[in-house]
C-alpha cells in the first residue's frame, strides 16, 4: 500500500483526491495540507511515500515547499498536480526536485499509475509537459544573450522594475524594454517570470549573479 499526502489550497480538490485514493486499496491517505508551510510540517511528520503537491498556493508555494522538504531530508517523492503547464511553473518545480508533473485534468487511472511510478522513484510527466520539454530540447541553439541583456535580466531577477533597471544601468526605460524583448525572443518565452526561470535553467543566471 502506497501512503499519500494531499496538498492543495482548495478544500473541494483535497476532498475529491482523498475520496478517490481512499476508495482504492492500493493507497492510503495519511493527511492533507492547505499550503506549502502545512505540507512541509505534514511531510516531515508523516513521511508519506508520495506527496501530491499543488504549486500556486497562498503563504508558501509548492516549489518552495519541495525545496524545503528536500533540505530537511524528507524522503517522500513529490508529484506535482496542478492546472498550470507554463515554463515558469514546470522548470522550477522539476529543478526543485519534483519526481513528476501532472495536470489536474489527468484521468483517474493515469493519476494512479503516476503515483505508483513516483513511489518507485520513476519520473512522471504529463504528455503536455513532456511535449513542452522535448520541444525546448530540440530547439536549435539560440543566439547567446549579450552582456547588456544579461545585466538587464539579472536586475529583473532581483525584482527590479523596468524604471529601476534603467536608472541603475543609466539607460532609458524604453531601452530596457527593448533588451527584454530581445531576451524573450532568444529564450523562447513570453514574460519576465519565464525569462528568469529559463535563464536559471540554462545557466545564464546563478544564485550568485549572471554567468
Amino acid at each position: 500500500m502506497i501512503s499519500v499526502l494531499v496538498v492543495d489550497d482548495h478544500p473541494v480538490v483535497r476532498d475529491g483526491l482523498r475520496g478517490m485514493f481512499s476508495a482504492d486499496p492500493r493507497f492510503e491517505v495519511l493527511g492533507e495540507a492547505g499550503d506549502g508551510a502545512e505540507a512541509i510540517a505534514a511531510g516531515e511528520k508523516l513521511r508519506p511515500d508520495v506527496i501530491l503537491m499543488d504549486l500556486r498556493m497562498p503563504t508558501t508555494d509548492g516549489v518552495t515547499a519541495i525545496k524545503e522538504l528536500a533540505k530537511r531530508g524528507v524522503p517522500s517523492r513529490v508529484l506535482v498536480l496542478t492546472t498550470y503547464d507554463t515554463d515558469s511553473d514546470v522548470l522550477p518545480a522539476i529543478e526543485a526536485g519534483a519526481t513528476g508533473y501532472l495536470l489536474k485534468d489527468a484521468p483517474r487511472e493515469e493519476l494512479f499509475r503516476a503515483v505508483e511510478a513516483a513511489a518507485r522513484g520513476q519520473a512522471v510527466l504529463s504528455p503536455a509537459v513532456a511535449t513542452r520539454l522535448m520541444g525546448q530540447m530540440r530547439q536549435p541553439a539560440s543566439e547567446p544573450l549579450s552582456q547588456r541583456e544579461l545585466e538587464v535580466l539579472e536586475l529583473i531577477a532581483q525584482g527590479r522594475t523596468n524604471r529601476e533597471a534603467a536608472r541603475q544601468l543609466f539607460i532609458s526605460e524604453a531601452t530596457v524594454k527593448t533588451h527584454l524583448l530581445h531576451v524573450y525572443a532568444k529564450l523562447g518565452v513570453n514574460d519576465r517570470a519565464a525569462a528568469v526561470a529559463t535563464a536559471f535553467s540554462r545557466g545564464y543566471l546563478t544564485p550568485g549573479g549572471p554567468k
